[in-house]
């Protein structure tokens, strides 16, 4: 299979890609995602082989307005409609009950014409998705060219990030073909990802509601419209034996590149000045650092995230120096890392997951 590189003006070719049962890779404002037609099982069970991803894992459904919550969820609360309006279009999904089918469509499904892309369980949305869960991670995305799509294709869209599973999330549709080129059927360029991490996930099925993955909104933020909201504890560990993963990101291990990543955590400065006390080889030893501290390490391969207050340009900047760091072929990865506060919260997840937890403070 040769992957096709589609501009920005063709969206119907992507779309009519979804309705077929293909595969495409598809911009967003958080990562490029590797998009299905999410009601065909088929299409869906594609993404998995395509990525390499664990069944266990379950996916995202894309929609191009909040509108569709109500044809795809049942049960939803009102802090549904509210997050959806102060974050919708947006970097925000939310976990929410699955609609399921009346026992007269259940009937009618079981009873008519069966082909390979009917879907015949209890809920609208296949099992496939959702892992086997009766939940479903719903997000409107801000990228107005994946809502073209959506809307163009006529059917929710399951997009997991469009990388190899484990490796770090492609930001750019480059990064994205060097991932899958042969593996789908075409990715449409839509620029550089402008939030650079994946979405925020709330889990609106339990009380207090309870974030499941920091992303593109702050935690902060929500706590603006949310009355009360618990951090998971997978948030800052990883899932322990026989742990299930309510959403992606939250089990195996992700955003990872080649080479093995030490994080260093503290005050900037102190944490810049670990990592030069321990680093030694000058080739085969990396260093993701702020841009203060740039000029530390000029005898080693540096990827700056920006200033070291600048949280936004942090996410922005993340995955592209992780996947840079694979092409410069070091042998090792040093990483300063940011606070928790603002976006900062979800840098140290994807950073902590990258290294396995290995981390240390400075």
């Amino acid at each position: 299979m040769k992957t096709r590189l589609l501009s920005p003006n063709e969206i119907d070719i992507a779309a009519g890609i979804i309705k077929n049962g293909g595969l495409v890779g598809i911009p967003t404002e958080t990562v490029y995602g590797l998009g299905a037609n999410g009601l065909n099982p088929m299409a869906v069970r594609s993404i998995f082989q395509a990525k390499g991803r664990p069944q266990d894992n379950p996916l995202i459904l894309h929609i191009p307005d909040p509108s569709w919550l109500e044809i795809y969820c049942q049960d939803i609360p009102e802090e549904a409609w509210r997050l959806a309006k102060r974050f919708w279009p947006g970097p925000l999904t939310m976990i929410l009950k699955c609609k399921r089918r009346t026992q007269s469509e259940l009937e009618e499904l079981k009873n008519g014409p069966v082909c390979s892309q009917t879907h015949l369980g209890p809920h609208i949305i296949p099992d496939v998705v959702t892992a086997g869960l009766d939940t479903v991670g719903m997000r409107c995305p801000a990228h107005s060219m994946c809502r073209a799509i959506i809307e163009a294709a006529g059917v929710p869209v399951a997009a997991p990030s469009g990388n190899t599973s484990g490796k770090p999330s492609p930001t750019t549709a480059q990064h994205m073909l060097d991932d899958m080129e042969g593996k789908i059927d075409a990715i449409l360029d839509g620029g550089d990802c402008q939030v650079g991490v994946e979405s925020t996930i709330v889990d609106l099925t339990c009380r207090p509601p309870r974030l499941l993955r920091p992303g593109g909104v702050p935690l902060e933020q929500l706590r603006d419209v949310l009355e009360e909201i618990e951090l998971d504890p997978a948030v800052t560990r990883s899932l322990e034996e026989g742990e299930r993963p309510r959403a992606p990101g939250m089990k195996y291990r992700h955003y990872a590149p080649k080479a093995p990543v030490t994080v260093v955590q503290g005050e900037p400065a102190r944490s810049a000045q670990y990592i030069l006390d321990h680093v030694t080889d000058s080739y085969w030893e990396g260093v993701i650092c702020f841009n203060e501290f740039a000029h530390w390490f000029e005898d080693h391969p540096v990827e700056c995230l920006g200033g070291s207050l600048d949280g936004f340009e942090h996410a922005r900047r993340l995955f592209r120096a992780l996947r840079a760091m694979d092409d410069s072929g070091v042998k090792h990865i040093w990483a300063q890392c940011p606070g928790t506060e603002g976006m900062g919260l979800a840098v140290v997840n994807r950073l902590s997951k990258a290294a396995g937890f290995h981390i240390v403070d400075a």
